[in-house]
């Protein structure tokens, strides 16, 4: 006896050698366990839990951040804080206004030392204006001469109108 021939496909389409591939999905009671078992197993073992689930350490991460309720995005790229735990969405515009607030202070830090160096390279040369005309300048004492006079200094106003 013959074995039957099989039905040739028809010409005009091509032959798929394999299956299309369907995506697999997981319950979220499967994914709590796997992440607990994984969190329960000890240190060596941890690999062992992923390969025989036939999962990676990047879908645990995720679902844990899911089950944390915060977006796995920002578990796995927006950082960590030092404990360890994920950094909320509060945490996150306090670290950017933080950022931003330093970012001017640098600004305003950069033009002060430019300011004082400008005042520096000026007092150079008034010194070497009056050594080169002869003229002495007063010695530069940041204390105030002491007042005989007991009234409270004037405003700024004030002094301008006299």
């Amino acid at each position: 006896m013959s074995s039957p021939k099989p039905i040739p496909p028809p010409l005009d389409e091509p032959i798929d050698p394999a299956p299309k591939a369907t995506r697999r999905t997981f319950t979220t009671e499967y994914r709590n366990r796997i992440i607990d078992e994984y969190r329960a197993a000890p240190f060596g073992e941890k690999s062992a839990v992923l390969r025989r689930e036939g999962l990676y350490q990047s879908q645990l991460r995720e679902w844990s951040a899911t089950r944390e309720n915060t977006t796995p995005k920002d578990a796995v790229h927006r950082g960590k804080s030092k404990t360890g735990n994920t950094i909320d969405a509060s945490g996150r515009k306090e670290i950017d206004r933080l950022n931003r607030r330093n970012v001017q202070l640098e600004k305003q830090l950069t033009q002060t030392e430019a300011a004082l160096e400008i005042m520096g390279k000026l007092h150079v040369l008034l010194e070497s204006i009056s050594e080169s005309t002869g003229t002495t300048m007063p010695p530069t004492t940041h204390s105030t001469p002491p007042s005989t006079n007991s009234a409270p200094p004037r405003s700024r106003r004030e002094r301008r109108a006299h």
